[in-house]
């Protein structure tokens, strides 16, 4: 069913797996560089939403394997169907478009953190302590909660107020340190469009003893993004936003390009 390795695919796969060696080999992330980061940090710099994409994760060697084999996979027929200059728009917009679509999303809920924060700041009870925690402190070191129980049973104490005070803003701080890394969104980007440009193409999994259509397996794989991203678990770092990115805009170019060969003919 899918053809041989076709040379934009290939110098991709070369491309990720080659900065990634050098990674692991020089010990040095060049993701704290060129990794993407919230657009209001001081480290954000515009070049990022192309450099990210062509990073992974130096900490676990499957986030590099999932998205290049789902190339190696899906890219080939892709890349022979739509030509190699579609498909690197597929991909480079795709890619660009998830980061667009991740930091506009993350800037409307950081805007709601320091809204959070500012609030409690003006009033800092312990109550309210505890209930930022709950609602943004997922990525806190778990340390602090030895410090929530000594501020819930001297709330009245100055030095306390003004600790919870530092710790709230260093809440808000931490949301523009992380980096976001990986050529998820474009590769997403790939899944959505083969699956709209071949459907009933039936895949083999190891884990299903039966085959399943392309729409099938992409569509259940993009919702299950909504869901992880509407329902994140405590320490998913995983950026479900930038998936769900990266298929929505390859469902808009596939679209303009079906209307493009639907007047050609």
């Amino acid at each position: 069913m899918f053809g041989r390795l076709t040379p934009l695919v290939k110098q991709l796969l070369l491309i990720n797996i080659g900065i990634a060696v050098v990674q692991m080999l020089m010990k040095f992330d060049l993701g704290e560089y060129f990794g993407l980061y919230f657009i209001l940090s001081d480290e954000f710099k515009p070049y990022q939403f192309i450099t990210y994409m062509f990073l992974h994760s130096t900490n676990s060697i499957m986030h590099l394997f999932g998205n290049m084999f789902a190339l190696f996979i899906f890219g080939p027929l892709l890349e022979q169907f739509l030509g190699q200059k579609k498909f690197l728009i597929l991909y480079m917009v795709t890619g660009i478009g998830a980061g667009l679509f991740y930091t506009g999303v993350n800037y409307l809920e950081v805007r709601g953190v320091k809204s959070d924060v500012e609030a409690y700041v003006t009033n800092p009870t312990s109550q309210g302590f505890n209930q930022l925690l709950v609602d943004h402190g997922e990525n806190l070191n778990p340390e602090i909660y030895k410090f929530v129980d000594d501020y819930s049973r001297n709330e009245n104490s100055p030095r306390l107020k003004e600790t919870s005070v530092r710790y709230a803003w260093q809440l808000y701080d931490l949301y523009g340190r992380y980096n976001m890394v990986g050529a998820s969104g474009a590769v997403f980007g790939i899944l959505a469009a083969f699956a709209l440009f071949f459907p009933n193409t039936e895949l083999f999994l190891l884990f299903l003893p039966f085959p399943i259509k392309a729409k099938y397996l992409v569509g259940f794989y993009i919702l299950y993004e909504v869901y992880s991203e509407f329902s994140r678990a405590p320490g998913d770092n995983v950026a479900h936003l930038a998936h769900i990115g990266g298929a929505l805009i390859a469902y808009v170019l596939v679209r303009l390009w079906k209307q493009e060969r639907n007047k050609f003919y």
